[in-house]
């Protein structure tokens, strides 16, 4: 049932595509990932791109490539399988927590309501509905590994050794395949006090059991740390707060996830930074009060109620690295941080199910859980729940469908994130939509005066129009924020090509591949400027440069035969041009030219 529900909760992502926050620079332009080989689990082993170290995420999505191509399809079941696959071990992990506070039996209901609550949650979907958040789900399944073979470790007399040696090496393939794993010893350290009772809140720091639980978690740590010092290296490069600062983005993320995670509304692929962050600003002083109030709440009810304290010590610690702590990106918040977090309240959800449904059998004495009374009406309002938002789910999986449903929702929740502007132009500019991308571009510069691919952006809309020196002018004020912007030289370049100006448009083609030596486009556009001089043979060597990085560029096809047609040699040429189609059967000008050209080889020569 648990597998079911959450497939049929997330079966919209099925038909979504791949999107451009972050999809186009892991995998549309990046043919690193492309295949198992030596090649690419070189690189795959030994990368930190975009500020990540995730070797086995990208070996699932080298997989995926091989299996599926470039077919977004695949990707997404492969990731949905994984999410299903974590709501089951939620549910064996769940049986067992269950099992250590209650002394009934018949608990498969509530592990089943605890697995339901954290897999069709709508907080989910950006961690299985986007292809770059793989790591998510990945990381989850070997996050959750761990856990549960740290559980039967732990129960375990017979078989202890292996259980143990089960949850190291799950904890070392979770923190490969994402850093925020490495929140997992404490998980553990957690779940030994409640509701292992390894040792209990009272026990002192240095006693016995505590010492023999360190010893344990010892090597964990270990591995976490490590990790963690890879992903500070990994993202020194990006700005980081003050201290006043990240004291207050923590504070206002914490309550924003619980909030979102009691009540889902207004979700959103975009939380933005503010451009500044006052510590004393309302909503950050609001948030202080919140979070000292229930710490110091859950911390007083340690004894009575201890798994509300388990619950929110692990929400709060599971969640710390993600809180501002280390800046990474240009979000205050965002969804997917909470997959791992939101365990903590599944469980506990699970569980206060599971106490109303005991009272009846304490009162009677039976041994085995009651579906009557207040636990039937329990288990409908659950069921309620898990209903509502499976419905919510659906709806934001369909968010995730391309890019322009994804753009035009961040502009619902924030209409004044230059960002979410951009990419939608960005969009529209694909659907040559000029007026539209135009409008949206200069509403990203307004609000953004210093956004370099707005206004990179701005100058490619320009050229489009034939207003090249308004172009080049935004081309020019793009490197002068940024002279490492390989775009703008890209681009600056086209637009002098659009005005015959092929030999300096090379300069700039060449400056680009010197700035971002895999910017397969740029070596089309080179290609392009030296067939217009009257260098195919030149122009081949590029589009074959363009073709090693990008093999699926069916313009880098398109043209190569137009370079050979030059050089009359019609049969080669054709042959790419079928290339290019078997790419992209919609291809107009290679099936313009492929005509053109069989045309010429059916013509006898005279």
């Amino acid at each position: 049932m648990v597998a079911l529900v959450t497939i049929a909760a997330f079966l919209p992502t099925l038909g979504n595509g791949f999107v451009s926050w972050d999809d186009d620079k892991n995998l549309l332009s990046n043919p690193h990932f492309r295949g198992l080989g030596w090649n690419e689990l070189r690189w795959m082993w030994s990368t930190f791109h975009l500020g990540h170290y995730i070797p086995l995420s990208w070996m699932s999505l080298g997989a995926d490539y091989v299996l599926w191509g470039m077919n977004p399809a695949g990707y997404h079941a492969t990731s949905l399988l994984l999410h299903v696959a974590n709501a089951l071990l939620l549910y064996c992990i769940a049986r067992r927590f269950f099992a250590m506070t209650t002394p009934a039996t018949g608990t498969a209901i509530a592990a089943a309501v605890a697995a339901l609550l954290f897999a069709v949650h709508p907080l989910r979907v950006e961690s299985v509905a986007w292809i770059t958040e793989r790591r998510d789900v990945l990381s989850g399944a070997f996050y959750l590994s761990a856990i549960y073979a740290w559980l039967r470790f732990s129960a375990s007399d017979r078989h202890a050794r292996r259980w143990y040696v089960a949850t190291l090496a799950a904890a070392a393939c979770a923190l490969l395949s994402k850093a925020t794993a490495v929140t997992l010893p404490v998980v553990l350290a957690i779940i030994s006090v409640y509701p292992m009772r390894r040792t209990a809140w009272r026990d002192g720091w240095w006693s016995s059991a505590r010492r023999s639980l360190y010893r344990e978690l010892a090597p964990v740590v270990v591995m976490a740390a490590a990790t963690a010092a890879l992903a500070f290296v990994a993202l020194q490069r990006e700005a980081q707060l003050t201290v006043g600062g990240k004291v207050a983005v923590s504070a206002y993320s914490l309550v924003f996830y619980l909030r979102q995670t009691i009540a889902p509304a207004g979700l959103s692929p975009l939380y933005a930074m503010p451009t500044i962050v006052d510590p004393f600003a309302a909503r950050f002083v609001l948030s202080y009060v919140v979070v000292v109030a229930l710490s110091f709440a859950a911390w007083a009810v340690r004894h009575r109620a201890p798994a509300a304290t388990a619950t929110w010590i692990a929400f709060v610690l599971v969640l710390l690295p993600l809180l501002g702590v280390h800046q990474n990106g240009p979000q205050i918040a965002a969804d997917r941080y909470t997959y791992n977090a939101s365990l903590a309240f599944a469980l506990c959800a699970g569980g206060a199910l599971l106490a109303i449904q005991t009272r009846h059998a304490a009162r009677t004495g039976s041994d085995r859980v009651a579906l009557d009374g207040a636990g039937f009406r329990s288990v409908i309002l659950a069921g309620i729940v898990i209903a509502t938002l499976g419905g919510l789910t659906w709806k934001q999986s369909l968010v995730w469908h391309d890019s322009a449903s994804l753009w035009t929702r961040a502009l619902v929740v924030e209409p004044d994130s230059p960002i979410a502007h951009n990419n939608l132009a960005n969009v529209l500019m694909l659907g040559d939509q000029l007026d539209g991308a135009a409008e949206h571009y200069a509403r990203a510069l307004a609000l953004s005066p210093d956004y370099v691919e707005a206004e990179d952006n701005m100058g490619v809309v320009l050229a489009r129009r034939g207003r090249f020196d308004e172009a080049v002018s935004h081309h020019q004020r793009a490197l002068a924020l940024d002279p490492g912007y390989a775009n703008a030289h890209n681009n600056w370049g086209v637009a002098l090509a659009k005005q015959s100006m092929d030999s300096a448009a090379i300069v700039h083609f060449r400056e680009a591949l010197r700035l971002s030596p895999d910017y397969a486009d740029a070596h089309v556009n080179w290609g392009n400027a030296l067939v217009r001089l009257g260098r195919p043979a030149e122009a081949v060597e590029q589009y074959g440069e363009a073709l090693a990085l990008r093999p699926d560029n069916a313009d880098a096809e398109s043209n190569w035969g137009v370079a050979l047609a030059r050089q009359e040699r019609y049969a080669e040429a054709i042959e790419h041009f079928l290339r290019a189609l078997a790419i992209d059967r919609d291809h107009r000008e290679a099936r313009e030219y492929l005509a053109r050209t069989e045309r010429l080889l059916r013509t006898p020569r005279p």
